[in-house]
């Protein structure tokens, strides 16, 4: 297994930390359940920029500085570690189209299509398990009348939704004037793979 370089982990703290001071700014509040922000936006950049397994780690990291800071509300402790650990991380699965953004990036538009792919992927993959775990752990929140399965999924749906459209639009403006911020320099991926061998 490659060793992780010590730029993409710089990185990925960086970034980190950057989408919890963004997660802090005021968000869309809709309900007390669902609300939307950009926030994922850094997270995006490490995928797009180094790929899975640094943006797995970066999502990861966000969710670790989410209980530091005491930001976070819980019932157990396996709601704890859905909701605050495996789906922030889960937000690095853009990091699949790693390659693809970086074989395109002097082809504006199938740069583009790639970043909103991500984000999507991205966002569907970490609501997915914050859906889980509104089922399992949020539905007794339920309005009278209305599942625990509905309830998630439109707390959870429409929170994705939002999500997804204002990561993408903030990454497409990025994406277009500034293709070079999501450039992995081949200097840094270089030295990394000789350390790794």
């Amino acid at each position: 297994m490659k060793k992780m370089g010590l730029v993409p982990m710089i990185e990925a703290s960086f970034f980190a930390a950057f989408a919890l001071i963004l997660d802090l700014l005021p968000s869309i509040k809709l309900s007390p359940a669902i609300s939307i922000s950009f926030a994922m936006v850094p997270i995006f950049i490490v995928a797009f920029r180094w790929g899975l397994r640094m943006a797995l780690v970066s999502g990861f990291l966000w969710g670790l500085l989410q209980v530091v800071t005491g930001d976070v509300y819980y019932l157990t402790p396996i709601q704890f570690a859905i909701e605050y650990f495996i789906a922030f991380a889960f937000v690095g699965f853009a990091g699949l189209f790693y390659k693809a953004v970086q074989s395109n990036l002097n082809n504006r538009k199938k740069l583009l299509s790639w970043v909103v792919l991500g984000v999507v992927v991205g966002s569907v993959a970490r609501y997915f398990w914050h859906f889980v775990a509104g089922v399992i752990f949020w539905g007794e929140y339920a309005p009278e009348g209305q599942s625990a399965f509905m309830y998630s999924l439109i707390a959870n749906g429409t929170t994705m939704i939002g999500a997804i459209v204002f990561c993408a639009i903030v990454l497409v403006l990025l994406a277009g004037a500034l293709p070079r911020l999501l450039k992995t320099t081949q200097a840094s991926v270089e030295l990394d793979e000789r350390k790794a061998s």
